[in-house]
């Protein structure tokens, strides 16, 4: 099976329940809701995933988690990790959450993307964002897209045959509308560095949710820059998404490996999205963990809870919100 983007590795965490956790709050404020959204070749009904969101409730309790499913069958869930058009994807999440009663009727939710549902979160936050997120965590997103596809195992053909058609016509139709990893593919130029012609034309989901066209949606910016925060977990020794930098939207030049950083690129100079206006206010917080993609340890997601999404947090944030 294809191993980009997967968050399967995160059943190792079936031992973190064990891990104390805080019994007492610091506030009678109720824990926003939190939405989670896992990555390439898991479901929403996942023990590793549940096994995150426990943990979430844990430490803030009380916590109202939704796990966001493109099918409420877990198998058919996982295939639309892979076979789908993103525009249509995140149009149905954006209902599904609007048509939710206790979302709908939160004063904000905050929301925690594995691996590509990261940037898929972030396009929910551009394009809908109803209900409204308040802080954003990814963990090992493609925020700048991927540049090449995983390899596959030897003996598995079915990867093989998906990766074949992947790479056969990146940009045609009917791959740009049905191959989920396609559709934030980012080419570049090799000597530039820059998007070519073709990514920029005919990419479904990426060139759009980063406003890379000349003709810009101003919309995106003033969402993504309502974000109190956005945090942007790395995996240090990550070698699934190609490049790791990427989580950070830099970006890297495949042949010579010059990583131009985020603060150096016209997406942030001109802020196309809104991410130099949360910069200036503090809420754009680039962080990095130890280990490969998706190795997640309970310490790092225990700090993320108690840091950006305890009830606390929150009423920190509004404070300065009503200075």
């Amino acid at each position: 099976m294809l191993h980009l983007l997967t968050l399967s590795t995160l059943l190792l965490l079936r031992t973190i329940v064990a891990t104390p956790a805080p019994t007492s709050r610091t506030s009678q404020t109720e824990p926003l809701p939190l939405l989670v959204w896992h990555g390439l070749g898991d479901n929403y009904a996942a023990d590793g995933l549940h096994t995150v969101g426990d943990l979430a409730e844990q430490v803030n309790p009380g916590t109202y988690i939704y796990y966001i499913r493109l099918d409420e069958s877990p198998d058919s869930d996982k295939t639309a990790t892979f076979f789908g058009n993103l525009t249509e994807q995140i149009a149905q999440v954006c209902d599904d959450l609007a048509a939710d009663p206790i979302l709908s009727s939160a004063p904000a939710v905050n929301a925690l993307g594995f691996s590509q549902g990261g940037q898929f979160l972030r396009g929910f936050v551009e394009r809908c964002n109803f209900p409204r997120v308040k802080n954003l965590v990814t963990f090992g997103s493609q925020h700048n897209g991927i540049a090449k596809y995983q390899i596959c195992g030897a003996t598995d053909w079915l990867c093989k045959t998906y990766i074949g058609l992947l790479k056969a016509n990146t940009w045609g139709h009917w791959v740009q509308s049905h191959l989920v990893p396609a559709q934030y593919f980012r080419a570049t130029n090799e000597s530039t560095g820059e998007p070519t012609d073709e990514y920029l034309t005919y990419s479904n989901f990426l060139a759009d949710i980063n406003n890379e066209r000349n003709i810009k949606n101003t919309t995106y910016a003033t969402n993504l820059a309502s974000l109190d925060t956005f945090v942007m977990y790395v995996f240090d020794e990550d070698t699934t998404v190609i490049p790791k930098e990427s989580g950070w939207f830099a970006q890297t030049n495949i042949s010579s490996g010059e990583v131009t950083r985020l603060q150096d690129r016209d997406i942030y100079k001109e802020d196309w999205i809104g991410l130099r206006k949360l910069d200036e206010k503090g809420g754009l917080v680039f962080k990095s963990t130890e280990g490969g993609h998706m190795r997640l340890s309970d310490d790092v997601l225990v700090d993320v809870f108690k840091k950006y999404f305890s009830p606390s947090k929150n009423e920190d944030q509004n404070e300065q919100n009503e200075l």
